[in-house]
């Protein structure tokens, strides 16, 4: 491939090159890059060569067309694959597709829509705990919540108060791991740093729950010759290994994919949606209308067919605030991106923040508005110009799974509830390996 001028980027530091700047604010940073430098820009973020990739054509060309010239990034550091291992998040190749097609039909949208009376019932218990007048901080909620769907309709246990709590205290320094930090790349993981020593005791607590739970399920996944045995990916796996198909470690890394990818992701999308409705009263009063007109007892997933006006607020709150907010890949051949060549083994950030509100494919991108998501105004829009689930063969395999959460959810809330944000200033911004507000969501519970 002939050698291309290098694309356009920041200046940046001696020694840091960009990566303090995008430590400081990875969000205003990526928007920053895609307003300056339009298609392809190219930063300094650490030892590899990083370009950032924001025309939704060769997004969807990256993720879809030219997939197999990708794979997902080796760069990515030791803590990372300490976390997820070989899960379906982070494997390749011939291990990726058969653990992919392994866990297939737990994800089918037969057995999904068989899950949504599992969903609403734990979104039921947990709407029923709370009480006009209660300030709650609204992302630790949605987090409990999700966690003991997932937990229910994918593993196939009853989580419990502690196993949930030592989730979610432990999700900070997992989190805390994973923000952007300048000094990270010079300093091993196996430094016995206070961070360091704090991420290696939460996996190692995680740990702890994973096991407990395939000890709680081992023996009751069922067998092949069942005429209906147990669907959920869980004793799908169990079954695996007792064909002799998934080693001790593979159900460890499977397990922990699920709990974390299939819980976090939601629970965002939930707490975002929730602020959002909160501050426009008129979206909020059409969603209650909706639902005041819709559902006859608690919603079904035959119901959330009927939501309509549900289901625009969720895709403009995951257009605004998308919990994943860049994606990466990294390419195994020479690739062209917007006419320059980039190398083999750089990585290319793909970033849902910049694109999702881009004035390039977006009228008055900053402005909460689920109307541009009726048929016709999204007909002309560019299909990549909206990816909160990725795309092509590794799309986001829970993707109906966390839709379908989402609306019932937010119908069985909205049914009783109306929520208020609690705080005079906005919220800010926490980047991790997703977008997280610095400190929780302070919101009101007012009866509708």
């Amino acid at each position: 491939m002939r050698q291309q001028s290098r694309p356009p980027g920041p200046r940046g530091e001696p020694v840091f090159g960009n990566s303090r700047q995008y430590a400081r604010d990875p969000f205003g940073f990526l928007s920053a890059c895609e307003s300056a430098y339009g298609d392809v820009t190219q930063v300094d973020l650490g030892p590899l060569e990083t370009y950032i990739a924001t025309n939704p054509e060769d997004i969807e060309r990256i993720l879809v067309g030219d997939h197999g010239k990708y794979r997902k990034p080796e760069f990515q550091d030791d803590a990372l694959g300490r976390l997820l291992g070989d899960g379906l998040l982070l494997s390749e190749g011939e291990q990726w597709r058969r653990q992919r097609d392994l866990a297939n039909p737990a994800f089918d949208m037969s057995r999904i829509a068989g899950i949504a009376e599992t969903m609403t019932r734990h979104a039921t218990e947990a709407v029923d705990s709370w009480s006009a007048g209660d300030e709650l901080d609204l992302e630790l909620e949605m987090a409990r919540l999700t966690v003991r769907i997932i937990a229910d309709a994918m593993l196939g246990v009853d989580l419990g108060e502690e196993r949930v709590r030592t989730i979610q205290e432990n999700l900070e320094p997992l989190g805390a791991r994973f923000e952007p930090n300048p000094f990270r790349f010079v300093t091993p993981d196996w430094l016995p740093t206070r961070e360091n020593r704090e991420y290696e005791a939460a996996v190692q607590r995680l740990e702890d729950v994973v096991a407990d739970v395939v000890a709680e399920r081992r023996g009751t996944e069922g067998s092949e010759d069942d005429a209906d045995p147990p669907m959920d990916l869980l004793s799908i796996l169990l079954r695996a290994q007792n064909r002799g198909e998934q080693t001790d470690e593979q159900l460890r890394d499977e397990v922990v994919t699920m709990l974390l990818a299939g819980h976090d992701t939601t629970a965002l999308t939930l707490t975002y949606a929730f602020y959002l409705l909160s501050e426009h009263p008129a979206t909020e009063r059409r969603v209650h209308e909706e639902l005041d007109s819709v559902l006859d007892g608690p919603p079904t997933f035959a119901d959330t067919r009927e939501l309509a006006s549900l289901n625009r607020v969720l895709q403009e709150t995951m257009r605004l605030y998308p919990p994943v907010y860049v994606m990466f890949r990294e390419p195994v051949i020479d690739v062209k991106l917007g006419g320059y060549r980039v190398p083999e083994g750089s990585a290319i950030m793909l970033p849902q923040w910049a694109v999702h509100r881009s004035p390039r494919w977006w009228t008055d991108p900053g402005r909460f508005d689920p109307e541009r998501w009726s048929r016709e105004r999204r007909a002309d829009r560019p299909r990549f110009a909206h990816f909160p689930f990725g795309g092509g063969p590794r799309h986001c395999i829970g993707k109906q799974f966390s839709l379908l959460e989402a609306k019932l959810i937010l119908a069985v809330v909205g049914r009783e509830y109306s929520l208020s944000y609690a705080r005079e200033e906005p919220f800010d911004l926490r980047g991790s390996l997703t977008m997280h507000p610095e400190d929780g969501m302070p919101m009101r519970v007012r009866t509708r």
